[in-house]
């Protein structure tokens, strides 16, 4: 009891003091002045560190929090130049496009709320303008009452983001040019195109704000136009798939430019003028510049800490910069990327999100959590379609010398026989040597989602295709078949490591040999729609009786609408003496995709269905 009393009168007493410095007492304890006193002073660790945060937003405001929750008497100040400090960023483009209709709900935590929850000091509109690292002060700048002052800190986290990219040609200051990237933004695009009464626009770059802006301005009825410098939409994707997405997107009346770049704008008065450097001209009453982004390293170059190779803030695996003292996190930071090893940037959400709370863990209990880095997974909705990325496309695994496979299939979303299905495209590659999956990427409707998150954690964990052939998913007929997308993916994948099929593909037609034999085996009907030129047709179940029309010394490649039977053809044929047989990776399907799409991109005109 008295020990109780000691107890509770030191912890009122020292509830009462006034921060100081870090304080414990484990001397205490072999003082055995008492257990209810020992036991007391363990309980308290007092803290005066102050943390000071610029930026907020996704990693800043994530940073923040986390540091709150583990250290409750420290100080936290949050730095961030515009008006809001949480915001959902990437649903900027659907409220502009009025799928989202209340404003208010874009907005994740206000200044006021982040105060009274964390017991944060969040000082908005003011911009950190120098860090002073020898005296461990920032200089920041309120941007209404321009008041500027230094503040000091222990420990500092950079969260600045990353700013849109805006090339000085001629005419882009003109009104109704905008780029999209945070509220205010979001405000003076909805305004302009509500009180302009707008009727065509023109999208600048076809990324993933790109597109989304595009679909979202089409909603509001206008005439919309993709200009976008590259040969395909989507730099994350391969060809093969963005070809998919391109016919998509065309056929919902969007003309879509690509390798075509602009030269200039002209404001007419009227409108704009939008100048290509094909000397063609587009006309425009609002133009959006999605051209992409490049991380805000100002102020880490002005103090001196270093960049990497891909032009961000260098953070070792704590997300430390140079300076020990200073972290950094979100869209201004590179990593080394888990697959390729190579330093590269990331333009997401979610890591900045988690490299927040890695970074608020490392700064208070010491480096003892290491990041690990991003295989950038990604979706995004294009009209009624559902695009996904994880890992790294077949193009930069070829850019960055690592061998491998691709295999690409289609399989409903759920079964055939209940209604509602629709084809999915899965696109993977893996490595030669043991399977090891590197990168996914589907096309599809429903059910997209669900499966780029369960192949993203494949290759996060560095599983293999055998994983995918085993794959245990919840099945009933709405939603998903006995055999899953993913198994189907696994099953062809594993039957070319096991050196049962033998894939080509869709670009190496045009350049077969010409003592090659290309045989189609898919339906009269089928056929008499529309094939690859220069296939002989035998039906895949009027094999076995014409084998004798195909010559024997030859390879055959053999080709279906997706793949599956022109699989079984080519089981048939090799036990039957045909030594060289390949099937076309993803079928006439993706070939088809692919061609058109190349014939579409030269006419430079409106793809119609």
């Amino acid at each position: 009891m008295k020990d109780l009393v000691i107890r509770q009168a030191l912890t009122s007493y020292l509830k009462s003091l006034p921060s100081v410095t870090p304080v414990t007492f484990p001397a205490l304890h072999s003082l055995h002045l008492c257990s209810g006193f020992a036991c007391c002073m363990s309980e308290f660790s007092f803290s005066t560190m102050k943390y000071v945060i610029i930026g907020a937003v996704a990693g800043g405001a994530s940073a923040a929090a986390r540091l709150r929750r583990l250290d409750e008497h420290a100080e936290i100040v949050v730095f961030e130049k515009g008006e809001y400090i949480s915001y959902a960023n990437c649903g900027l483009p659907y409220y502009i496009g009025d799928v989202i209709k209340n404003r208010q709900a874009l907005f994740v935590q206000t200044a006021a709320s982040f105060h009274q929850r964390f017991d944060i000091d969040v000082r908005t509109m003011t911009e950190v303008v120098s860090i002073d690292r020898n005296a461990k002060t920032v200089t920041a700048t309120h941007r209404i009452s321009e008041k500027t002052y230094t503040e000091t800190y222990d420990k500092l986290v950079l969260s600045p983001g990353a700013e849109p990219v805006r090339p000085p040609l001629p005419g882009i200051a003109s009104p109704g040019i905008f780029t999209l990237r945070n509220v205010a933004d979001t405000d003076l695009i909805k305004g302009y195109v509500q009180q302009k009464h707008v009727k065509k626009a023109v999208v600048v770059g076809a990324g993933f704000i790109g597109l989304e802006m595009a679909e979202n301005l089409a909603g509001l009825g206008l005439e919309v136009s993709i200009v976008e410098m590259g040969n395909q939409v989507m730099a994350p994707l391969d060809y093969p798939m963005a070809a998919l997405v391109q016919q998509h997107i065309r056929s919902h009346g969007v003309q879509l430019l690509l390798e075509t770049a602009v030269s200039a704008f002209e404001n007419t008065g009227n409108g704009l003028k939008v100048l290509l450097k094909d000397g063609d001209v587009l006309d425009a009453d609002v133009v959006i510049l999605s051209i992409g982004v490049r991380p805000d390293t100002r102020l880490a170059v002005d103090a001196g800490l270093e960049t990497g190779p891909a032009r961000g803030i260098q953070v070792n695996e704590f997300l430390q910069t140079s300076d020990p003292d200073i972290y950094a996190v979100g869209d201004a930071i590179e990593f080394e990327n888990p697959i390729t090893g190579r330093s590269m940037n990331t333009y997401l959400a979610g890591p900045a999100n988690k490299q927040g709370r890695i970074c608020a863990d490392n700064i208070v209990l010491g480096n003892k959590h290491p990041y690990t880095g991003a295989i950038n997974t990604a979706i995004v909705k294009v009209f009624d379609m559902t695009v996904a990325t994880a890992g790294m496309a077949s193009k930069h695994l070829s850019g960055a010398s690592i061998a491998h496979i691709v295999s690409t299939t289609h399989s409903g979303a759920h079964a055939g026989y209940y209604p509602g299905s629709r084809q999915m495209s899965i696109q993977v590659a893996f490595s030669p040597e043991n399977g090891q999956l590197l990168s996914a990427q589907i096309v599809g409707y429903e059910g997209v989602d669900k499966r780029i998150d369960v192949l993203s954690s494949v290759i996060q964990r560095k599983g293999s295709i055998y994983e995918l052939t085993e794959f245990e998913h919840a099945y009933a007929p709405p939603y998903s078949s006995a055999k899953d997308p993913i198994n189907m993916a696994g099953f062809v994948a594993e039957n070319i490591m096991l050196g049962k099929t033998q894939v080509f593909y869709w670009n190496e037609v045009q350049e077969l040999p010409d003592n090659a034999v290309l045989l189609d085996v898919r339906t009269q009907e089928e056929f008499s729609h529309g094939y690859i030129p220069g296939a002989l047709h035998i039906p895949v179940d009027e094999l076995r009786q014409n084998l004798d029309q195909l010559p024997t010394g030859k390879t055959i490649y053999v080709y279906c609408q997706s793949g599956l039977r022109a699989y079984l053809a080519q089981r048939i044929l090799l036990q039957n003496g045909f030594e060289h047989v390949l099937n076309l990776s993803g079928g006439y399907q993706l070939w088809h995709a692919c061609v058109q799409e190349q014939e579409v991109e030269k006419r430079g005109s409106v793809l119609v269905f």
